[in-house]
């Protein structure tokens, strides 16, 4: 059986070790391993899931890790974090840097609640600095299911190859009613000026429909965006302001969020 571990590791300090996801997905192993394997999935499934269990309806950010401070985009998702939390949502990024780190800093210094789903990339190695919980995940599939599964609305902001990745999936997951149509918002118009005309050309070949596209909102207005979500996934499923309780043998801290 071809051996994962005896490829050479590559001279490119920018690209990712080889990791046992990437072994994983290479082809099939001893079915001791895959069991194994599976076992440390489940796990790591049920720690995200008693980690973020309490945190209430999150907004999703996505966006570059890459973006400075001084990037116009990192501002803007700082005010979208900042706008986010005022409403009574709970922030959800990547926990990274760049506008994930942006998003989180504005909920957090605005007084909100603020969260990241972490995982190990050689540019993200530490969680940013603006999350009061955060939690590290070793497996990208289970990661991408955390920051989904809490979120009634998603925000893509500029970024690369995993941000396109998350905006179609969510886009995909809506259309598939695999969740609710809740609101993706695609910021940045200029930016996204290419992607939005191939968004068109799979509409004109009849790649994908009208109908499928009602879940996707294009701005560059965080007000804008405020009015997006107060129809759409505040007024829509019903969610209103409480404070929660601090459950004590849960360890956890009081904070205000919004629920269904």
């Amino acid at each position: 059986m071809f051996n994962i571990e005896n490829i050479p590791n590559s001279k490119d300090n920018n690209l990712p070790k080889l990791t046992e996801e990437y072994s994983f997905l290479s082809g099939p192993r001893s079915r001791f391993r895959e069991l194994y394997f599976t076992l440390k999935v489940l796990r790591n499934f049920v720690k995200g899931f008693r980690r973020m269990h309490f945190i209430g309806p999150c907004v999703t950010v996505f966006g570059s890790a890459r973006a400075e401070s001084s990037d116009m985009y990192y501002q803007k998702a700082e005010r979208i974090g900042e706008a986010l939390a005022k409403m009574g949502f709970t922030v959800m990024t990547g926990g990274g840097p760049g506008i994930m780190e942006a998003a989180n800093k504005g909920a957090y210094q605005a007084g909100g609640y603020s969260v990241g789903c972490k995982i190990s990339l050689p540019k993200e190695q530490k969680p940013n600095p603006y999350l009061h919980k955060w939690i590290n995940i070793p497996y990208f599939f289970i990661r991408k299911v955390l920051l989904v599964k809490y979120s009634y609305a998603f925000i893509v902001m500029p970024g690369g190859f995993g941000t396109m990745d998350e905006f179609f999936e969510s886009l995909l997951l809506v259309q598939t009613k695999m969740i609710n149509e809740f609101p993706v918002i695609l910021f940045g118009k200029q930016y996204h000026k290419e992607l939005l005309e191939h968004i068109e050309l799979m509409k004109t070949n009849e790649m994908i429909s009208e109908n499928e596209l009602s879940a996707l909102f294009v701005t560059d207005s965080v007000e804008e965006m405020i009015n997006h979500l107060k129809t759409y996934s505040v007024k829509k499923y019903g969610l209103k302001k409480i404070p929660f309780k601090r459950k004590w043998w849960l360890w956890e801290r009081n904070h205000s969020s919004i629920s269904n």
